[in-house]
């Protein structure tokens, strides 16, 4: 069983402490660093880089979300979780906007934190129902005069094919699942989202997922 190497930025010790804690009794999982806010984060990992970040928004010094940024670009391999108390569509939606896997509020269950780390380390995403909420209302509540915020986001070429794969991705099933429900390999799943990656101009999956929803493509 690999070992999957963990990271957590926050700026509250206590939390901060209680989440190794908890996380820490689980056999596979090692926490390799932690940090106080976003700029010790980034100095750390040059020195001990993890393989997923749970990530806080607000901290001092510098906050997740430029943080995010930065490791993101510098390191694409690392996988962010953010788990924070802001609970408006308008962060979740950012956030996945900006390439993160994960977006959980802090007082998620433990069960599902090690469902999250473990499905975005195996699949590259999560989705709760809370973030799968804030998406369907962004695409719900949108203007049905509004323009995509991306000009050719209505016509970035997805093939029928392509565009089933995007709408199960969006109902948050893993590669295995879709190749399931659609009857194709896992090796063909995985094809077509590298391509949807492409034409819409994504980095991961959490962000073309984002993008769906906020250009109506689904």
């Amino acid at each position: 069983m690999k070992t999957l190497k963990l990271a957590i930025a926050d700026d509250h010790e206590l939390f901060r402490k209680g989440f190794i804690s908890m996380l820490s009794v689980i056999p596979d999982f090692e926490f390799v660093l932690e940090a106080a806010n976003g700029q010790e984060l980034i100095e750390k990992i040059a020195l001990n880089s993890p393989d997923i970040i749970l990530m806080d928004l607000q901290m001092p010094v510098m906050d997740g979300m430029q943080a995010t940024e930065i490791i993101l670009e510098k390191y694409p391999q690392i996988k962010v979780i953010v788990v924070s108390m802001y609970d408006e569509d308008r962060f979740v939606i950012h956030m996945l906007e900006k390439g993160v896997q994960g977006y959980l509020l802090k007082d998620t269950s433990p069960d599902e934190v090690e469902k999250a780390i473990r499905r975005v380390a195996e699949e590259g995403f999560y989705y709760s129902d809370f973030v799968s909420r804030a998406m369907h209302r962004k695409m719900v509540n949108r203007s049905p005069n509004k323009q995509p915020f991306f000009p050719n986001a209505a016509n970035v070429g997805l093939s029928n094919r392509e565009q089933e794969v995007l709408q199960l991705l969006c109902d948050g099933l893993s590669t295995s699942e879709i190749s399931d429900k659609l009857f194709i390999s896992s090796r063909t799943v995985e094809g077509h989202r590298l391509r949807i990656l492409e034409k819409t101009g994504t980095k991961n999956t959490a962000a073309a997922v984002a993008f769906a929803y906020k250009n109506h493509l689904i």
